[in-house]
């Protein structure tokens, strides 16, 4: 036997089992049309019937795609990189390439062909290779389709297996489908669906992957190449091998000069043998485009929002696999401007990768809208590889504590009870607690728990107000005592919105941690910001949402089961606090930005008002400051995510400084918003006021009456012996009943004294005039504490 019978031998296999398949065609093909109408009827309705959904849909799904509030694209979620055309965002010399090269009969036939099967199986058996598809545009679709929407590998398979039976469901399928949609439409799906290699599905991903450009844009030479892709995607890329790109390039031209098609770049006009040879000779030129980014670790701006929005889909129901497959259009509440502000922000302090992580987190007051997420590290990289990548969302997850900032808790439960804002206190240095109790670390026992300050500049007597901006522990241990409990603190945090406190609340509560309102446990960036959030909303306290609108791939709200959107936007709830309340508080804390005294004067943007508060951990492993506006509230955390280090300063360093360099820009172009006044009636509270007095001698019965104790004390004074100077409290402060007033008095010993006049003078020259006595000094204030605040 010769060498080539072998391969003689093979090639009369294929032809006879081609013959058969044929013959199977040729009959799914004649036999809906034969024995009159009524059988025509009967089984069109059977191949109608045998649709899977798969094909009913006119147009396969694309990428999900994530975009900003302002429309601006995150980033895409997909499986497969597919933007879905329609038929007029389609070149229509493209359309002709593929039909002239694939199925040149497609115009003809009703979604079978057997003639074109025969003649392509002879022409590829005499050339030894693939030269023209067997199969019609329409089995293609059926088999691409059944294939890339396949739920199990067993069914990917079954797509794909080379059998009769196989060719035989795909051939019913593809003349149902001739039945029920047009040949335009079912050109249109097929060139969505095609594979054409380098991980592009579908024309319009193809066009923009090799050339840059979007399918209603190609060109002949450029429709040419993409045409002939889909038979063999991998070994005629032109990326990678523009030589067999060429050649592949230059058999579709040939097809199409043959067919009268593509003269001039024109689908009706017939190609000479010039442009013809002409264009063959020319080098298939690309102009590779980037591929959309994909998930959150690609995403163009806020990798970390991506991952919290990515969560939030999840938790609506939309799995991982849901997503990159259904070509959803997800809207978010991304202020892409203050993204951006954020993120310089942060690196102005601290470098990209550095030991520190920074973190700043914006949420809108009123509405929960998650604004940004910045931190100096790159979301979804290997940590390991680069100290700059970090999975895990530092601004969502709880690490350290913050500090201080707790003691807006605690001052909002005394306000909830009828403590003023003019609640004054006197609290020794250290402060010893009357109710909370401490463990000594030698014998593990129970002891009393002394609480003190940062420095020694705390003046011992401070209205509620004055303490939360000079930010004193002992005034809100000893406020926390008046409380009774650490329930109350504990409870109003999370009614306002504290989350990473739900899990340990009940716990801190049974064991009434004092420690409670200096904030040592961990706590979320972005949960901090949310609950200072509900008193920049006058009390409306918003869980954070950072989707707003799910879309289908027609432009529809996506449903739940209940037939309603699936996104509900009901994250609101109305007086979590009492109005008056908040905006107590925000008066109160604009201070902490405004007065000589407050911690956090580095937060301070001129023409706008900032309420916030400041928060040092203990040791200084954490700093925090949360500012905030009737727009905007956002909290800067700056720790070490890996372990405790020295982060050095305090809130109203590091904190305070990324604060201000995050908002200054995106306020600066917006007109102030003033928080609204006081309320008079929160801020009297409902405790005893500390009566004037209009002389010493009047006082102590005056303060006994008024339920005080009175406690007389001689002062070092210019005025004269037993005048009054005032109280302290002092005259309108709200105090406890009971609670002891000190009446002050003056000892005169500050009185200035004359010096004795001389009997005679002296008979030699006279001496200088001696100086005149220095004013007697008006009695000191109580000494100012150093601008920063205290770690708990």
């Amino acid at each position: 036997m010769s060498e080539s019978a072998p391969s003689r031998v093979g090639a009369l296999a294929k032809l006879l089992v081609a013959l058969v398949v044929a013959g199977g065609l040729v009959a799914a093909v004649l036999l809906p049309f034969v024995g009159g109408a009524g059988l025509v009827a009967r089984n069109s309705t059977t191949l109608l019937d045998a649709l899977p959904v798969e094909l009913t849909d006119k147009t396969p799904n694309g990428n999900t795609k994530v975009l900003a509030a302002n429309g601006e694209l995150i980033t895409e979620f997909y499986e497969n990189n597919r933007t879905p055309a329609t038929p007029d965002q389609i070149a229509p010399i493209m359309k002709q390439a593929i039909v002239d090269i694939e199925d040149s009969r497609f115009y003809e036939h009703k979604g079978v062909d057997a003639q074109g099967t025969l003649r392509a199986l002879a022409k590829n058996l005499a050339a030894g290779g693939v030269q023209e598809g067997g199969s019609t545009l329409t089995q293609q679709l059926v088999k691409q389709t059944l294939l890339q929407t396949a739920p199990t590998a067993a069914e990917a398979r079954a797509a794909t297996e080379q059998s009769v039976g196989r060719k035989l469901k795909e051939a019913r399928l593809a003349l149902a489908l001739e039945q029920t949609y047009s040949k335009d439409e079912i050109l249109t799906r097929y060139l969505n669906i095609a594979y054409f290699g380098h991980g592009a599905y579908g024309i319009e991903a193809a066009a923009r992957t090799y050339f840059s450009v979007g399918a209603a844009e190609l060109t002949l030479p450029q429709a040419a190449v993409l045409a002939g892709l889909v038979q063999s995607p991998t070994n005629d890329d032109p990326l990678l091998y523009p030589e067999a790109a060429q050649t592949r390039r230059n058999q579709v031209l040939q097809r199409m000069h043959d067919l009268g098609h593509g003269g001039g770049g024109q689908v009706d006009q017939p190609m000479t043998d010039q442009e013809l040879a002409d264009l063959s000779a020319t080098p298939v030129q690309t102009a590779g485009g980037a591929k959309p980014p994909n998930g959150c670790a690609n995403a163009t701006i806020g990798g970390y929002f991506c991952d919290f929005v990515k969560g939030q889909l999840n938790a609506l129901g939309l799995d991982d696999q849901e997503l990159a497959n259904g070509g959803y259009t997800i809207q978010t509440t991304l202020d892409a401007d203050l993204q951006r502000s954020g993120d310089a922000a942060v690196l102005n302090t601290l470098a990209m990768g550095d030991d520190l992580a920074g973190t700043f987190t914006a949420v809108e007051p009123g509405t929960g809208k998650l604004l940004a997420m910045s931190v100096n590290r790159r979301f979804g990289c290997d940590g390991n590889v680069d100290p700059a990548c970090e999975s895990v969302n530092l601004n969502v997850s709880a690490s350290k504590g913050a500090g201080s900032t707790y003691k807006v808790f605690t001052a909002a439960a005394a306000l909830i009870e009828g403590y003023g804002a003019n609640y004054t206190q006197t609290t020794p240095e250290p402060y010893i607690s009357k109710l909370f109790k401490d463990t000594d670390p030698d014998t593990g026992r129970l002891r009393p728990w002394p609480v003190q300050n940062v420095g020694n500049n705390y003046p011992p007597t401070l209205s509620m107000r004055d303490a939360l901006v000079r930010s004193s522990n002992t005034y809100f241990v000893a406020l926390e005592d008046k409380l009774g409990s650490v329930e109350k603190p504990v409870r109003t945090a999370q009614a306002m919105g504290l989350k990473s406190l739900d899990p340990i609340a009940d716990e801190v509560i049974a064991q009434n941690r004092g420690s409670f309102t200096l904030g040592p446990d961990a706590t979320s960036p972005l949960y901090l910001a949310s609950a200072y959030s509900t008193l920049g909303g006058n009390g409306t306290q918003c869980d954070p949402i950072a989707v707003t609108q799910v879309l289908t791939s027609a432009g529809q709200p996506l449903t739940g089961d209940d037939g309603q959107p699936l996104v509900k936007n009901d994250n609101c709830t109305p007086e979590a606090i009492p109005p008056g309340v908040a905006t107590t508080l925000n008066q109160i804390l604009i201070g902490d930005t405004e007065s000589p005294f407050g911690t956090a004067k580095t937060a301070a943007i001129p023409g706008h008002q900032i309420a916030g508060k400041t928060g040092t951990a203990q040791d200084n492993i954490s700093v925090t400051f949360v500012g905030y506006t009737p727009k905007y509230a956002a909290s800067v955390m700056v720790f070490n995510p890996t372990g405790n280090q020295d982060v050095g300063g305090f809130g109203g360093g590091k904190g305070a400084t990324i604060w201000r360099d995050a908002m200054a820009p995106i306020l600066a172009n917006q007109a102030p918003v003033p928080f609204p006044a006081a309320d008079p009636v929160v801020s009297a509270g409902n405790r005893p006021v500390v009566p004037g007095c209009s002389s010493a001698s009047a006082c102590e019965e005056t303060l006994r009456q008024a339920g005080f104790r009175p406690v007389t004390s001689r002062v070092s004074s210019s005025q004269p012996v037993g005048s009054l100077l005032g109280t302290s409290p002092a005259a309108g402060a709200e105090a406890e009943a009971g609670q002891v007033v000190t009446i002050r008095v003056s000892d005169g010993t500050g009185a200035r004294t004359r010096a004795p006049r001389p009997s005679a003078p002296a008979p030699s020259p006279a001496p200088a005039p001696a100086p005149a006595p220095a004013p007697e000094p008006a009695p000191a204030p109580d000494p100012a504490p150093v601008p920063t605040e205290p770690t708990n």
